[in-house]
């Protein structure tokens, strides 16, 4: 049996993709956020500066993070179909998705308001939220990266 080799892909494809996920993931945190705090927090008039701070933050974190995913998953074999591994994906980074928005809230919550008060409620609704919308978004985000070729080097053989 012959082995499918592995294309080789450049890293500007795994920054280009860490990028048009930032956007997609970003903005999607940014509403959640707002909506929360807006709705459920306890001071409805900072929800755009609170939301824009986790939003802000998390631009930062998940970018480095996110690069870093893609880079390991890169490296990673296994001998599953291309939309599996895709599902499998998309679980591992919303694992480390997750933990980094419980505390983007804590740290904006206590440089915001002086206090973690009401952050537990926030991160944990955020997170309920996110597991469902980031997980599909995501998972559309791999799919529609699948179909480009995009800094993807193709073996001559």
């Amino acid at each position: 049996t012959s082995k499918i080799e592995k294309p080789k892909i450049e890293r500007k494809r795994h920054i280009a993709k860490t990028i048009t996920w930032r956007i997609v993931g970003t903005a999607d945190t940014w509403l959640i956020s707002y909506i929360l705090v807006y709705y459920f927090g306890d001071t409805p008039g900072k929800a755009t500066e609170a939301a824009s701070y986790i939003a802000g933050l998390e631009l930062i974190t998940k970018t480095i993070l996110y690069y870093f995913h893609e880079r390991i998953w890169y490296r990673l074999s296994f001998g599953f179909t291309p939309k599996v591994r895709h599902i499998i994906k998309t679980i591992s980074w919303r694992l480390v998705g997750a933990v980094d928005t419980i505390l983007l809230v804590f740290v904006v919550y206590f440089f915001l308001f002086g206090e973690t008060e009401g952050a537990a409620e926030i991160a944990v609704s955020i997170f309920s939220i996110e597991i469902i919308t980031k997980m599909l978004f995501y998972y559309i985000h791999e799919r529609v990266w699948y179909t480009s070729n995009w800094g993807v080097i193709k073996s001559e053989n």
